[in-house]
């Protein structure tokens, strides 16, 4: 089983891993966790690393590689404006890597996945990036189009207001500097993240496309119960 998370910035994406997660610890399923993972080490594990494990936590962009250049670089608040081409490309070519090297071999052998963002991230956000680059584009290119090959079975998009999304991110210790963390751009893509369209691409890859609603008075306390909850409802339907 492959779950996938994707939102507005600081819509909950992480709390919602992390839900699962503990809930799998619960369960006294072996976790590896990717994003503890590169916080030591700049590159991807193979399949063989984590045979031992159950459960794979991944995060997009990852912290490696390409990853982490899109993340210290190409999305960082640094008035150097890199284009939705350049943006797209390098997200395409970091999910490569991962899809290739770890997802889909893990996939394969039946390790539960679960990711925060992925390539729903590069359809809602780099067209309406500086210097756009049409969906068409986006997903046609390798990485995106071995991602929707390989769509997650659960897709749970988050719905939150960007007023409140911008509280969240203005609330956080530590901050990502990124060029999307204000309020204009996440007014426009959570209308993106809203559309038709989106719903269609993913369930016509097979995905299962479930809304979670992380609007006050929802607590975060509300958030791991309905996370956990839209994991055994939908799990064993697939």
């Amino acid at each position: 089983m492959f779950l996938m998370v994707d939102g507005l910035d600081g819509s909950g994406k992480g709390v919602v891993i992390d839900a699962l997660k503990g809930y799998f610890e619960s369960q006294d399923k072996k976790i590896f966790d990717l994003r503890e993972y590169w916080k030591e080490h700049n590159d991807i594990p193979e399949l063989a690393d984590v045979m031992k494990y159950d459960v794979i936590c991944s995060a997009e962009p990852t912290f490696s590689m390409v990853g982490k250049v899109i993340r210290e670089e190409i999305v960082r608040d640094n008035k150097r404006k890199y284009s939705g081409i350049s943006t797209a490309h390098a997200f395409s070519l970091d999910r490569e890597i991962l899809y290739k090297k770890l997802l889909i071999p893990a996939r394969k052998v039946g390790k539960i996945i679960l990711q925060e963002r992925g390539v729903v991230t590069s359809v809602i956000y780099q067209p309406i990036q500086l210097e756009r680059i049409n969906l068409k584009e986006i997903i046609n290119l390798p990485g995106n189009r071995l991602a929707l090959k390989h769509a997650p079975d659960i897709l749970i998009i988050i719905k939150v207001e960007p007023s409140e999304v911008i509280r969240r991110l203005d609330k956080r210790h530590k901050k990502d500097h990124a060029i999307f963390e204000n309020l204009l751009f996440q007014r426009m893509v959570e209308t993106r993240y809203e559309s038709d369209w989106l719903r269609k691409l993913f369930e016509s890859n097979r995905s299962k496309v479930i809304y979670l609603d992380t609007n006050p008075p929802r607590t975060e306390e509300d958030t791991v119960s309905n996370a956990i909850k839209i994991w055994n409802d939908h799990s064993n339907k697939l």
